[in-house]
């Protein structure tokens, strides 16, 4: 007896888990869900998430009722294959930062102004251009192997349409040609405009001295074997083909472009997500120009924009604060609310694992204004919800100053449960903030995004708010500050611009919005 197929799944494989939620189309309504963990570090093997995700779709009850899926992951990975689909090494995580001087030299050699109107973006350690320069420069036998380069959610969809290397069971084989992603995640390469939806081969051939070219969808199509094979970018909404058994696959997305689309934010919006990294993201049709680097301008899944501040201390500030003070997270929470706006003088610069925005990958936190009188666990652990609020802040100030309006602020994350960060948050930010329910807003933003592709009809589902928080005056930014603005020293600053406001960004990936 068959299974009516009528649901949809999203999948979130972001830098820590994979989650899968198995939606109802017509509602919005998550049926079943499932999670498998990720392994930890900055360079993990492929294989790894695609174990993670079929635990995690059995976990989830299977697809047997599914109609359709989508695949959302951690932006900027490099994964690169040989000529029979197998992984060369490990896929280099967002988070890995020794292609930081890999980076700078291709700002060197292009320009910042350049990259910026070419690509969007102006590279940093994180950025899958930056990683590709340096797998070229310090592991050159890898790098001769590569025949095809690809992002964690290109290659996990290409493992779930039935492809795979030669040496594994996968029924459709190691066709390159089948690789595929979309705008969103493309976008966060450094070698793909979002304005005009293609690559950029010439800033490819700059990061990894090779030619490459895009993937023909057909097997027999690519005849010229001396490229790089990058996946072809679909449309928003666009079929990426089906799994053997027949379940629609959409194009998939970058994790932040999968949040907006499962908060349903318009423009007007502005999430800020707290996870393993801090993101401050906004859909909006304006151009992006950012020669600063700071906001990246990303694209959505809509065909527009979705420009991005990035900071690599988030969530996790709170789990050093609990370390520090020996105390349970609700405990950290508690002693924060017993001080009070600006910690009694104490103030967090939160650059734990170093820093994107601002780029200061070599930086690290410090604890500032200390006395005899504010040394309290109470003011510590303010100062470090206040740290990395601020952090945050800083980025949506970027963010508007490309010319996004906001009207109302949507905090997600594992972070946004904490009721210190909710009640800091007031006065750190100057306009409304809705807490949304806690959902994996990744996972189901791919779920609509295979509704999209299975219908032809973006769903509009309901997004649930717990909470709305209104501002109130404070000076716990211009205390924090008088101690940052000290940081960025002649030796941290970026080799190609000597400025107190050369601060680059990119996107976290999940990721962001995890706790």
């Amino acid at each position: 007896m068959s299974v009516d197929r009528r649901l949809v799944a999203g999948v979130d494989s972001s830098t820590q888990s994979c989650k899968v939620v198995i939606v109802d189309p017509s509602t919005g309504g998550i049926l079943r869900s499932g999670s498998a963990p990720h392994p930890a570090g900055t360079e993990v093997d492929p294989e790894a998430w695609w174990s993670a995700l079929q635990q995690a779709m059995s976990e989830a009850g299977g697809f047997a009722d599914v109609a359709a899926v989508s695949i959302s992951g951690q932006q900027h990975g490099l994964i690169a294959l040989d000529r029979h689909g197998q992984v060369i090494r490990d896929a280099l995580l967002w988070n890995d930062l020794r292609s930081d001087a890999a980076a700078r030299a291709l700002i060197a050699e292009i320009g910042a102004d350049e990259f910026v109107d070419r690509a969007g973006v102006v590279p940093v350690a994180s950025f899958t251009g930056a990683k590709l320069r340096w797998l070229r420069d310090h592991e050159s036998d890898n790098a001769s192997r590569a025949a095809a380069v690809a992002l964690p959610h290109d290659w996990l969809t290409w493992r779930l349409l039935g492809h795979g290397p030669s040496s594994s069971s996968a029924p459709r084989g190691p066709d390159l040609e089948a690789l595929v992603t979309d705008a969103s995640d493309a976008s966060g390469t450094a070698y793909f405009s979002a304005v005009t939806g293609r690559y950029d081969f010439d800033l490819f051939r700059a990061a990894f001295g090779a030619p490459a070219r895009e993937a023909t969808g057909s097997a027999t199509g690519g005849l010229d074997t001396s490229s790089i094979v990058l996946p072809r970018v679909l449309a928003p909404h666009e079929s990426a083909g089906h799994t053997p058994e027949g379940i629609l696959v959409g194009p998939g997305a970058g994790d932040n472009a999968a949040a907006a689309l499962g908060l349903g934010a318009a423009p007007g919006d502005v999430v800020i997500s707290i996870g393993t990294s801090g993101t401050v993201f906004s859909p909006t049709r304006l151009e992006i120009n950012d020669p600063s680097g700071m906001v990246a301008g990303f694209a959505s899944t809509d065909g527009g924009r979705l420009p991005l501040v990035a900071t690599l201390n988030a969530a996790r500030v709170l789990d050093s604060a609990a370390a520090v003070l020996r105390a349970s997270h609700s405990e950290v929470a508690a002693l924060a609310l017993a001080s009070v706006p600006g910690a009694n003088g104490l103030t967090l610069v939160p650059y734990f694992e170093g820093e994107r925005t601002p780029n200061l990958p070599h930086a690290t936190a410090r604890l500032e204004g200390m006395t005899l009188a504010n040394s309290t666990p109470e003011n510590v652990a303010r100062a470090f919800v206040e740290g990395m609020l601020c952090g945050l802040a800083d980025g949506l100030d970027a963010v508007l100053r490309q010319g996004v309006k906001v009207q109302r602020l949507l905090l997600i994350g594992g972070a946004a449960r904490n009721p210190a960060v909710r009640e800091v948050a007031r006065d750190i930010f100057t306009v409304p903030i809705d807490v949304p329910e806690q959902a994996e807003y990744v996972a189901i933003g791919a779920a609509r995004q295979a509704a999209w592709a299975l219908t032809g009809t973006s769903p509009r589902w309901q997004v649930e708010l717990v909470a709305t928080l209104h501002p109130r005056p404070s000076q716990v930014r211009q205390q924090y500050h008088s101690f940052t603005h000290t940081s960025v020293t002649d030796e941290t600053r970026p080799a190609h611009e000597n400025s107190d406001n050369d601060h680059r960004g990119s996107s976290g990936a999940q990721s962001p919005v995890e706790g």
